[in-house]
């Protein structure tokens, strides 16, 4: 599975993850806080805190979060096409040829997927913030899940 956030109330977030018996949480962002109250409850500490509660185990897997560089060419791409981060229904081919050749090609999908069935791990759910999967690198994640594995892949 694949989850974000934005226009999510906690408590519809946390629902979506029980719901579908959700039993690890893959947070693959570079930094793992957002500005404001309103996504307060997955800032790191909070998010690890609710997680634990729930007996979801949590893992930060910082090798699949794009590089700032690789986030600040998305950076100049919504500059140039006059849009907002959070209304960006597409990530731009820069960002996911660079994501894909920087970070991807360095990931052993393979090898990441059998540590977590070795640890008993059935169902997963891979996290950023964005609210559209194609407006952020999870998707990305996912596709090649999807290619190299035979697992499905759907997000919440």
């Amino acid at each position: 599975f694949t989850i974000g956030v934005y226009n999510s109330s906690e408590n519809e977030f946390f629902s979506k993850i029980v719901s579908n018996q959700i039993d690890t949480f893959c947070d693959i962002r570079q930094r793992r806080g957002v500005r404001g109250a309103k996504y307060s409850f997955v800032n790191s500490k909070k998010l690890q805190e609710k997680l634990k509660s729930l007996n979801i185990r949590y893992h930060h897997v910082l090798d699949l979060a794009p590089t700032p560089e690789i986030r600040e060419l998305q950076k100049i791409s919504d500059q140039e096409n006059r849009i907002q981060k959070r209304d960006r229904s597409e990530l731009g081919e820069v960002f996911k040829t660079q994501y894909k050749e920087q970070v991807l090609s360095e990931f052993d999908i393979s090898k990441f997927i059998e540590g977590l069935r070795s640890k008993g791990s059935t169902k997963v759910v891979f996290f950023c913030v964005e609210e559209k999967p194609k407006a952020c690198h999870r998707s990305i994640v996912g596709d090649a899940i999807r290619n190299q594995t035979s697992y499905s892949i759907e997000d919440l």
